[in-house]
């Protein structure tokens, strides 16, 4: 079955311990609803460097990424709707699906 990787951008750190908890269980509970579709969870990501041919900025570019997971699905707009489901939308963020492409 085809891998597809979700990069996740943007969304909000949560501060407040309780808020924490909240948090990790939303995506606990979506992790759990996607069954054996989570290849790879993920994690956060800290702050980042882009790399090109000209320079190394510290920016991260336009829409730096916050965070990754690594998911199966027979195909992109399956993975689109398991997407649909990811906690870090109801923080202001998105989620990027692009195939894994096995070489």
């Amino acid at each position: 079955m085809p891998k597809f990787l979700f990069v996740y951008h943007g969304g909000k750190h949560a501060e407040a311990p309780e808020e924490v908890e909240k948090i990790m269980a939303q995506w606990g509970a979506w992790f759990e609803k996607m069954g054996a579709a989570v290849v790879d969870g993920g994690n956060p990501v800290g702050p980042s460097k882009t790399v090109s041919a000209a320079n190394v900025a510290d920016d991260g570019g336009a829409n730096p990424a916050s965070g990754y997971g690594l998911f199966t699905a027979a195909n992109i707009d399956a993975a689109v709707g398991l997407a649909k489901g990811c906690p870090i939308l109801e923080a202001g963020g998105n989620v990027e699906v692009a195939e894994a492409i096995d070489m």
